[in-house]
């Protein structure tokens, strides 16, 4: 792949048309409506063989032609009240009520020839399928087009209701059929509705609040990113929200008295998911500094889901923070730096001093590495200074991932080896600086997608710092940790480059959105190919090397919102419960639905 040529900071925006493979996407219309064709006929194969006629006959009244004018009048139909359903789905959502259909019919008919005089009549089965039709269509439109059960029944009743008319158009029915195809359609709905009131106990029980109602909006917000959908998502996180004290760091290289590079280190974690809120923090801190800012690279800090921010109001509080502290940094810091070192093998924490600023690097690689707990890198901040020590620059490298492990929180062995840990190495670092001039390079790379290569907007960004007589590689990927095993080869084929190298990730929960959910580095983009990448990106940052001056600034930010402690937690728990209870209660209604309308079959038959 040719090398393209570093952007500017404010090139590598999100795409213009946003598509996202966390949900099924829905065949297309033509593949649909084929299918609808294959299925319908189908079903009235298995109705009405060896009568040709009926078989022709019902292929088109009782299946093909309502289900085709399901598929594409439910989409106009929901709009007029007040929802909306995208005629790709709703051509699938017919597809899908044939599908449920099939099997019921061939068990009807097996038991027809088995036991002939005790199993109802074809008649019957036909209009038997009306309550799983109305079942799985209510059940549906409630959660993907508007969450009211009563603006929902007409679109679930369309197919249903035009099948019955289809069939009794080619067989008419007697009384008992037309009475029993009401119960049908009745106890359908009811099981909808009771399927879906027991799923959204659990959400409604820990936030008050309806999740099967935020269904639809998280399809517009991660399908369209509409605003509109974003509004009332962000609004749902906002309610649960805790004001935090925040600060925010900046780590700016100056060349010819502008900004080249700026390394922006907010203790805000990139969440909570897709683009709500804090999530695709890179992105949006990088275009809220501008160009102003010269290329911006936004690493993980020590922060985790507590620290994510619901909005994008307080997303743009921390920007306009950042941005205070790019126009108001000082003297440029002292021309005394080193490399990035270690102290000793095993050590969690790799320092590099630039003047009187550590830059902090702490990685448990090649052991799982991920989140560092907000309090762990404040009392490493309060302690080291307290102590007359340098300035921090904290980064999270997380760049080791297990699920369940890594983390680092407070009070922990792992917590007080990291501070151990990073007093030796701004020790070994301040042995090893020397007085000189810095220089400084940067690439980028932003030809990749979330749902091909699992990579963010941001793309991979590298930092070329030479000091001491030794130059520093940094590559940072705009993504949610590194696969385990994966982070020592690609800094390994780094060091053929630089000197000393080491990858990090952004941890930028904007690539969550694809199926799979987590989506770490090199799960959709191979070994081999994130080395080439990486190599590519870092060697033209050391081309880029040219003396420059360092400048670092912080600032607290009172007051913003964030999600607090336990949030996440008790997000996770209740979504798994309705995960689960859903599960059960489709099965329990389902098998209640088909056990109702037997009995009503059999005592009308």
């Amino acid at each position: 792949m040719t090398p393209e040529p570093t952007p500017p900071a404010d090139a590598s925006g999100p795409p213009a048309v946003h598509r996202s493979t966390l949900f099924f996407r829905a065949p297309s219309a033509a593949v649909a409506v084929a299918t609808i064709f294959g299925l319908s006929a189908l079903l009235a194969f298995v109705l009405w063989y060896p009568n040709d006629t009926l078989v022709g006959e019902g292929f088109l009244l009782a299946f093909a032609i309502p289900a085709v004018i399901a598929a594409f009048a439910t989409s106009p139909l929901s709009a007029a009240l007040g929802g909306r359903l995208e005629l790709r789905r709703s051509i699938f959502l017919a597809v899908v009520v044939l599908l449920v259909e099939l099997p019921i019919a061939l068990v009807w008919r097996g038991a027809l020839m088995l036991w002939p005089t005790a199993t109802p009549s074809v008649v019957f089965l036909g209009a038997f399928l009306a309550g799983p039709a109305v079942w799985f269509r209510q059940m549906s439109l409630f959660g993907l087009s508007r969450a009211s059960h009563g603006w929902s029944l007409p679109g679930a009743l369309l197919q249903p209701v035009l099948s019955l008319v289809g069939l009794f158009v080619l067989v008419p029915p007697t009384w008992r059929v037309v009475v029993a195809s009401a119960f049908f359609l009745a106890i359908g709905f009811l099981c909808a509705v009771a399927l879906l009131r027991a799923a959204d106990r659990p959400l409604r029980r820990e936030f008050q609040s309806s999740g099967i109602s935020l269904i639809r909006p998280l399809l517009d917000h991660v399908s369209l990113r509409d605003p509109g959908a974003t509004r009332a998502l962000e609004a749902f996180f906002e309610r649960f929200s805790a004001p935090a004290d925040l600060r925010v760091s900046l780590l700016a290289f100056f060349r010819a008295g502008r900004a080249h590079a700026t390394v922006a280190l907010p203790t805000v974690h990139p969440g909570p998911f897709a683009a709500l809120g804090a999530s695709d923090l890179p992105r949006k801190l990088a275009e809220r500094l501008g160009p102003d800012a010269g290329t911006v690279l936004v690493p993980h800090t020590p922060s985790d889901h507590d620290l994510d921010l619901p909005t994008e109001e307080e997303v743009a509080r921390i920007g306009t923070a950042s941005r205070e502290v790019l126009g108001a940094l000082g003297n440029p810091l002292p021309r005394r730096a080193s490399a990035l070192v270690a102290p000793y093998p095993g050590s969690f924490a790799r320092v590099q001093l630039l003047g009187d600023v550590a830059v902090v690097v702490v990685s448990q690689a090649p052991q799982p590495t991920d989140d560092i707990a907000f309090s762990v890198g404040d009392r490493l901040v309060r302690e080291l200074s307290r102590d007359g020590g340098p300035r921090l620059a904290l980064i999270d490298a997380h760049n080791s991932y297990v699920e369940g492990k890594g983390d680092i929180t407070y009070g922990t062995p792992t917590a007080e080896k990291l501070l151990a840990d990073t007093r030796a190495a701004i020790a070994a670092a301040a042995a090893a600086a020397q007085d000189g001039p810095v220089e400084v390079g940067v690439a980028v790379r932003g030809d990749y997608r979330i749902g091909a290569n699992g990579i963010g907007p941001q793309g991979m960004r590298a930092l070329a710092v030479r000091a001491a007589g030794r130059t520093t590689g940094y590559v940072l990927i705009d993504g949610n940790n590194l696969v385990l095993g994966l982070r020592d080869p690609i800094v390994r084929a780094l060091e053929r480059v630089v000197d000393v190298a080491e990858v990090l990730t952004t941890d930028n929960h904007v690539v969550h959105e694809v199926d799979g959910g987590i989506n770490p580095v090199g799960e959709r983009r191979s070994l081999d190919e994130l080395t080439r990448d990486a190599v590519e990106v870092l060697q033209r940052a050391k081309a880029d090397l040219a003396p420059a001056e360092v400048f670092f600034g912080s600032k607290e930010v009172p007051s913003v919102r964030v999600l607090g402690p336990g949030f996440t937690a008790r997000l996770l728990t209740s979504l798994g419960d309705t995960l689960s209870m859903f599960t059960n209660m489709a099965v329990a209604t389902f098998l209640l639905l088909l056990t109702s309308s037997l009995v009503v079959t059999f005592a009308l038959k």
